[in-house]
């Protein structure tokens, strides 16, 4: 993948700083699977969350900006992998050489 990135010209990675420490997140316990550039709106989320006894109506606008966050990301890596499929199909389209998934050298059979 980083190489098809490489070759379409496509930074990987986010171009949202991350802005909690991970300090901070050990602390809140935050899951690793969360640990991401969206983590210090979780934060907050999770402490009214358990300040408000898992009402979900007690903590609206703080899920609001944290799906809000998550969304951004997604769109983000949406668009990074549309830039890398379409230059990988121009790529064919010139008849260069594309960078499988299988290595060319993999014994199938």
């Amino acid at each position: 993948m980083e190489a098809a990135a490489a070759a379409a010209g496509v930074q990987l990675g986010s171009s949202k700083p991350q802005i909690a420490t991970q300090a901070e997140m050990v602390e809140a316990r935050v899951p690793l699977p969360y640990r991401d550039q969206c983590a210090h709106l979780l934060i907050p989320l999770n402490k009214c969350r358990v300040s408000e006894f898992y009402l979900p109506w007690k903590c609206e606008p703080e899920r609001h900006a944290y799906e809000k966050c998550q969304y951004e990301l997604v769109m983000e890596r949406m668009l990074q992998m549309q830039k890398i499929r379409e230059a990988q199909e121009a790529a064919k389209v010139k008849g260069g050489a594309t960078i499988g998934l299988i290595p060319s050298t993999a014994k199938l059979a």
